[in-house]
């Protein structure tokens, strides 16, 4: 991973609302609306979290129909989190 992916993706997680959507999509895929169910934010807000826990690529999105469904990317996950521990050894 590129040192300007790490700070992307920590950038990303350092929004408590960012690390809360991910805390939400680690169990199942969800799709922006059922999202919503759970944040007291508004939908553009969500989506611009959406859209820079994708670009750190925290996040895929699959698109079913007209739906789209956001899922944890655990792979690149653990391997930030792996990856960031290596340094400290």
């Amino acid at each position: 991973m590129a040192i300007r992916d790490v700070s992307l993706a920590f950038k990303a997680l350092s929004d408590p609302t960012r690390r809360d959507i991910l805390k939400k999509l680690r169990n199942r895929s969800m799709t922006p609306g059922e999202l919503s169910t759970y944040f007291s934010i508004s939908k553009p807000s969500l989506s611009h979290h959406l859209s820079l826990l994708k670009a750190a690529n925290l996040i895929t999105a699959d698109k079913e129909g007209q739906k789209i469904y956001y899922s944890l990317n655990a792979t690149v996950f653990y391997e930030l989190l792996n990856n960031f521990l290596e340094g400290f050894k």
